[in-house]
């Protein structure tokens, strides 16, 4: 099985395009680039959806769940059953993310990637268990090859079937005490950032916890080297949800459709994704930035620009779904707001 076989993603340059989108920004009734990453937002979707006129269809949430067996080093002062226990309450509309996608329309999702325990059937629960949570990446790869294949192609066969139902815009989260381990240590492999300056207390550890979890951390990528792929990286440290979301944005991208991107665990699968493929970064809204002290260096690496900076470190798709707004905001600016041509106003600007 090649997960990625086939997958192309087109880069959204446009000239012509672009510049009839300024023109059409630039025309309404403010002053030009008064409406800041508004403006932005708006060239950003257009150019994505070839279209002067955008629209956002069926928005869908993807909280993506996996354990993770590097939680027996310590590195997490919670206990795993918290990972399944989250997952039930967010398919019965609770937690963070239950609330804020059921306010703001998105239509949720939670995908059973690797979560130790066996769930009933639940009509919003999309069953792609790889196996029951990623190996202890300190004694040897989180995942083999072929399982990491598995889960980047389980994400983009997820996101496919949303596409065929007419999603245009995906949001992507997680959910998976101990993940912040794996994503400090893509981060550190990807962007080749010491992984003692970018490792933070996850779901709350203390300094002394920050401290020991920076030293596994560092053993472990000790141990296993640094690989000559992105697949071959994202095997040896990553975990099945981050895999997942990997797949899911990188076929998104494929699909011409917008991806919103959330936390700091979440944007570990996106920097995956842009290591394997960076046209990616076009498609990719960049909700915000987190109180995770490594997403900062994250979206630093990947010039990627928040929406937001609410000091949140939740995870699960709630900064995604808190920026969801403003990008409905964006586009109704290009399809609704007055412009000169339609108004009194005087356009000092020609």
């Amino acid at each position: 099985m090649i997960a990625l076989e086939n997958l192309e993603i087109v880069p959204v340059k446009n000239a012509e395009l672009r510049h009839l989108l300024q023109y059409n920004i630039d025309q309404k009734t403010k002053p030009q680039g008064s409406l800041g990453q508004l403006e932005e937002l708006a060239m950003q979707i257009g150019l994505v959806q070839q279209t002067t006129q955008p629209s956002l269809n069926k928005p869908v949430m993807l909280t993506i769940a996996s354990d993770h067996e590097i939680t027996n080093e310590k590195v997490s002062p919670v206990p795993t059953e918290i990972t399944w226990q989250q997952c039930l309450n967010f398919l019965n509309g609770g937690g963070g993310i239950g609330f804020l996608c059921q306010h703001f329309g998105f239509d949720l999702y939670v995908v059973d990637a690797g979560v130790n325990y066996d769930f009933e059937p639940y009509p919003k629960l999309i069953n792609k268990k790889v196996r029951k949570g990623s190996r202890n990446f300190l004694n040897e790869p989180a995942m083999t090859l072929e399982e990491c294949n598995q889960a980047l192609q389980n994400g983009r066969d997820i996101v496919a079937d949303f596409a065929k139902k007419g999603t245009n815009v995906i949001g992507f989260g997680e959910m998976g005490i101990g993940n912040s381990s794996p994503a400090t240590a893509l981060l550190s492999v990807y962007a080749g950032i010491p992984v003692e300056t970018c490792t933070g207390p996850g779901c709350g550890l203390e300094p002394e916890g920050v401290n020991h979890k920076a030293q596994v951390l560092k053993q472990a990528i000790e141990k296993l080297g640094i690989a000559a792929t992105p697949e071959e990286n994202l095997a040896r440290f990553g975990g099945l949800e981050i895999a997942t979301i990997a797949g899911g944005m990188l076929e998104a991208a494929h699909r011409r459709m917008l991806i919103l991107v959330d936390g700091f665990i979440t944007t570990s699968g996106f920097l995956a994704a842009y290591a394997i493929n960076p046209a990616v970064k076009d498609y990719a809204i960049f909700s915000h930035c987190s109180n995770e002290p490594g997403h900062v260096k994250m979206l630093d690496f990947i010039k990627g620009k928040p929406l937001l900076d609410l000091q949140l470190r939740l995870g699960e798709g709630t900064g995604a779904a808190l920026a969801y707004p403003i990008v409905q905001a964006s586009v109704a600016m290009l399809n609704k707001m007055t412009s000169f041509s339609e108004t009194k106003v005087y356009n000092i600007i020609g």
